[in-house]
């Protein structure tokens, strides 16, 4: 029996037993682990920003193959075809919609019209306030020690400050691993947290085994926060690649940006059109420099190499910090059950009830 502490207000809002949300990671978060994380009592959330319009639509039906219980979708905002995606999660019912990225206030509206939780990750208390105003169901605050692309401030102070800052439930992100953590992010006002890492090293999650390896040896000083990938602080393993990408000159980085471009374009199916009209948009909604612009494509084509192709010497390892205290690899179910009997412990020994 859970301890009512535990049920918290996005147990209610998502629908689910657990205040546990397993992040859209790209290439990482497919059917087979948002399926399986639903299952266990959380709220699975489906990355569908590295996949086509129709590859999206089939992980859906895929996920709801696997399971009858709700889960997310994560999209980015400035996909030419965000809207089609949108109408699309709505036809389906889907649950959550959640974003990397703000998205506008008529697309809150539209979700939130039909029935759709509409979740940003952020990073700051301004940006909390922001889509909060524009009406946001939830919010993930996601700090210094998240994975992939991340803020300066670290969770323990970015949390309560969100939750200080906004009505709406906020999930703790960054450094999130076990049932402790849980009961902390709790402690802060938080209704649950949201992890990442944690769920890539489960059995359910595709990444290849080798790769796998890599992040159960790391440890904790093994990460990095970099530029050299994107453009944006983003957090990964320190490898070779990483440190040659912070080593290369502009022109080798301008040279390799296009040539991810391309791949990319090939792989998702995209145009070399669409690709101009969607680092266009960033380039405007992110007040990016024309060489950031080009750098945008390096980030999905060098996970890619890791992540599906399982080629880490080519390609970069997005992480939390908190890879650094992983130390195996259970199936989601065995995780989710195992955080709550230690946020369940953990609260007994406080003495709440």
């Amino acid at each position: 029996m859970t301890r009512a502490a535990l049920h918290t207000r996005i147990c209610d809002l998502f629908g689910v037993e657990y205040p546990i949300v397993q992040t859209g990671m790209g290439w990482v978060a497919g059917p087979r682990l948002t399926a399986a994380t639903s299952e266990a009592g959380g709220l699975g959330i489906l990355a569908s920003a590295t996949m086509t319009l129709e590859q999206m639509k089939a992980a859906v039906l895929d996920v709801k193959g696997r399971t009858s219980k709700p889960f997310g979708v994560n999209l980015r905002t400035d996909q030419a075809d965000v809207g089609e995606r949108v109408a699309f999660l709505i036809a389906e019912k889907v649950k959550v919609a959640s974003f990397a990225q703000a998205p506008s206030k008529e697309m809150i509206k539209r979700l939130k019209g039909e029935g759709v939780v509409t979740m940003p990750t952020i990073g700051a208390r301004r940006h909390a306030e922001k889509v909060a105003g524009w009406g946001v169901d939830a919010v993930i605050a996601q700090g210094h020690e998240g994975g992939g692309h991340t803020g300066s401030v670290p969770t323990s102070l970015l949390l309560p400050q969100v939750v200080s800052a906004v009505d709406i439930p906020v999930l703790g992100a960054g450094g999130f691993f076990d049932g402790r953590g849980l009961v902390a992010a709790l402690s802060y006002g938080a209704s649950g947290i949201a992890m990442g890492t944690r769920f890539l090293m489960t059995k359910e999650s595709t990444v290849p085994d080798a790769v796998k390896s890599v992040y159960l040896k790391t440890d904790l000083n093994g990460t990095v926060v970099t530029r050299s990938v994107d453009g944006h602080p983003q957090r990964v393993i320190r490898t070779g690649v990483v440190e040659g990408l912070e080593h290369s000159g502009v022109l080798m980085a301008l040279l390799r940006s296009l040539a991810h471009a391309w791949r990319f374009r090939s792989i998702t199916g995209t145009s070399m059109l669409s690709l101009l009209r969607e680092g266009l948009a960033m380039r405007k909604a992110q007040g990016l420099s024309w060489g950031q612009m080009a750098m945008a494509a390096n980030a999905p084509m060098l996970t890619r190499a890791s992540m599906v192709e399982g080629r880490p010497e080519v390609g970069i390892l997005p992480t939390g910090q908190g890879v650094g205290v992983i130390e195996e690899l259970p199936t989601v179910a065995e995780l989710i059950a195992r955080i709550m009997a230690e946020a369940d412990a953990t609260l007994g020994r406080l003495g709440v009830p």
